[in-house]
C-alpha cells in the first residue's frame, strides 16, 4: 500500500489516521559480532511496515555493517498505530524515518530537530492511470477524474495543480482501495511507484501509466533521517557512524543480487506481505527512477543533500501557500553527515 509522506501539519492520510497509540518495537536481530565488542545503542523507526523501500537498513543490519561500525541498531517497524513524529518527539527513539515537510515542521514550532541526511532524492509518489488511457503527462490530468487522498491536497496537488492548470473539481476522495479506480477508465489514483503500479499490473494483466510528481518539478527529499540537534551535537560521531553504515547499506542494497538475500529474508519475516516478486519489483523501480542515487546523489553519494536543493523546495510550498513564508530554511537540515561520496555511482 501506499506510504504517506509525513509531517506534523501536513501528514498525509494514513499519518492523519493515526492515533497515538504505541505498539511494541521490533527489534531486528543483529549479524553475528564478536561477544566481547561492545555496541552502541540507536533506535531507528521506520515510518511503515517492512519492505523493500527500507532495504538500506536492513542490509546494514543483515551484512554486519552496523556491528562494524560499532553500533546496535533497534530498528523500528512502522504501522497503522503510530505517530512516528511523537515518538521522536518524547524522547522514545533516537532517529526517524521522515520527509521535507515534517522538518519544516520542525522550524515552525520551534522544535529542536532536523533532518541529517535524505535517502530518497525523489519523492516516490506518483499518479497511476490506465493502461493505453494516454497519460503520458501532466498535461493530461485535466478533465479526469483523480483520486487523491486529504494529504495530498495539502502537499504536492496545490503544486500541481497551479503549474498545469487544473481545478478542485476533478478531485474525488482517495481511501487506499483499487476499486474505484479499476471502475472508471479515465480515473487516475494516487500511489507510491513501487507499490499500488505493481498491485494493479497484477489486477489489469498489464502496467499501468505510471507519473512520477517528482518529475514535475516537485522537489521534496523523500524518507530522510530527522534526529534531535542534542544528539546530533552530543553523539556526533555515533550519529557519523550511523549515518556511514546506512548509507553504505543502501549502496549494497540497490546492487540486489545473493548479497541482499540476508536482508530480503529479514523483510520477509517481519512482513509476510512482502515477497521475493514484489521486493524485486521495488528495487527494479527505484534503480531505473533514480530514486536514490539521482540528483546531487551522482556527485556527493547516496542521502545528498543541498542547502539550494531546501531552499528550492521551500520556495515552491510557500509560492502556493503549503509552508508559511518567512521560516529559517537552514533551521530544516544540517549537512554535517552527508556528501561524503558514499555509495556514489
Amino acid at each position: 500500500m501506499t506510504r504517506p509522506v509525513t509531517g506534523a501539519a501536513w501528514r498525509l492520510d494514513r499519518r492523519a489516521a493515526l492515533g497515538m497509540a504505541l505498539a511494541g518495537p521490533l527489534l531486528v536481530p543483529l549479524a553475528r559480532r564478536p561477544r566481547a565488542q561492545s555496541l552502541d545503542k540507536v533506535s531507528f523507526q521506520t515510518d511503515w511496515r517492512a519492505q523493500a523501500e527500507h532495504g538500506g537498513y536492513y542490509q546494514a543490519i543483515a551484512a554486519g555493517l552496523y556491528a562494524r561500525a560499532g553500533i546496535e541498531c533497534d530498528l523500528r517497524q512502522g504501522g497503522p498505530s503510530l505517530n512516528i513524529g511523537q515518538l521522536l518527539l518524547t524522547g522514545r527513539v533516537d532517529m526517524i524515518m521522515s520527509n521535507s515537510f515534517e522538518a519544516f515542521t520542525y522550524v515552525r514550532e520551534g522544535a529542536p530537530f532536523f533532518t541529517i541526511a535524505a535517502i530518497f532524492q525523489k519523492d516516490p509518489q506518483v499518479l497511476i492511470g490506465h493502461p493505453g488511457s494516454g497519460l503520458d503527462g501532466f498535461d493530461k490530468l485535466k478533465g479526469r477524474t483523480l483520486l487523491i487522498g486529504n494529504g495530498g491536497r495539502v502537499t504536492y496537488w496545490p503544486y500541481l495543480r497551479k503549474k498545469y492548470g487544473l481545478r478542485d473539481e476533478q478531485l474525488r476522495p482517495y481511501t487506499f482501495n483499487m476499486a474505484p479506480f479499476l471502475a472508471d477508465k479515465n480515473a487516475v489514483q494516487q500511489g507510491f511507484l513501487s507499490s499500488e503500479p505493481y498491485s494493479l499490473a497484477q489486477a489489469l494483466g498489464r502496467p499501468p501509466e505510471v507519473l512520477l510528481i517528482a518529475d514535475a518539478g516537485f522537489s521534496a527529499y523523500q524518507t530522510t533521517i530527522a534526529i534531535s540537534r542534542k544528539m546530533a551535537t552530543e553523539k556526533k560521531d555515533l550519529v557519523q557512524r550511523f549515518v556511514d553504515a546506512t548509507l553504505e547499506g543502501w549502496a549494497q542494497y540497490l546492487k540486489g543480487g545473493p548479497a541482499t538475500a540476508a536482508a530480503n529474508d529479514l523483510i520477509k519475516r517481519h512482513n509476510p506481505d512482502q515477497t521475493d516478486d514484489r521486493i524485486a519489483y521495488a528495487i527494479k523501480v527505484l534503480n531505473e527512477r533514480g530514486i536514490v542515487t539521482s540528483g546531487d546523489a551522482t556527485r556527493d553519494g547516496i542521502g545528498a543533500m543541498s542547502a539550494r536543493r531546501w531552499k528550492d523546495f521551500y520556495d515552491q510550498m510557500a509560492d502556493v501557500d503549503v509552508l508559511p513564508r518567512g521560516l529559517d530554511v537552514a533551521r530544516a537540515f544540517t549537512l554535517d553527515f552527508v556528501n561524503k561520496g558514499i555509495g556514489k555511482p
